[in-house]
């Protein structure tokens, strides 16, 4: 699984090597015989870019013989109400209201404001019952986060 995996993340990146816009969210072979690519871009992810992606890796993957069994190949973005998987996908956030979820499964709800190597910032208001709600800012080591989304309103 792991070999495949790794070739897959390979071909991805030559497809993508002249778009820096670009990034992978993951790659994993399911159990069930589906190959999932998730791709995300600065600027959000496009049909054509999946497609694109989607036809280079199964070409070579057939070419290659990577792979012995029948498969699915899925190529898409991670969705909107999807858990972050890598540091890319907080910057393209940054201005968003997120929630983040701590590992003592406390939530902390704010806009995110900065993303570094070591955590995050977010702009959080606090309210408590009588009084005025509170702007503060809120810093987030990533070994603290267990899962960070976007918030979606209506």
């Amino acid at each position: 699984m792991q070999h495949i995996e790794k070739r897959v993340i390979e071909l991805i990146g030559e497809k993508i090597a002249d778009r820096e816009d670009l990034f992978i969210v993951s790659v994993k072979m399911r159990p069930n015989k589906i190959l999932e690519i998730l791709l995300d871009g600065d600027n959000g992810v496009n049909i054509d870019d999946c497609a694109q992606v989607s036809r280079h890796v199964g070409f070579h993957l057939e070419e290659e013989n990577v792979i012995d069994d029948a498969y699915r190949l899925e190529v898409s973005s991670p969705g909107i109400d999807a858990n972050f998987v890598n540091i890319r996908q907080y910057q393209k956030n940054i201005g968003r209201t997120v929630q983040v979820k701590l590992n003592d499964n406390t939530k902390v709800e704010g806009t995110l404001l900065t993303v570094d190597e070591m955590k995050i910032n977010v702009f959080q208001k606090i309210k408590e019952k009588g009084k005025k709600a509170q702007e503060v800012e809120k810093e987030l080591p990533f070994d603290q986060i267990k899962a960070t989304k976007v918030v979606i309103s209506f």
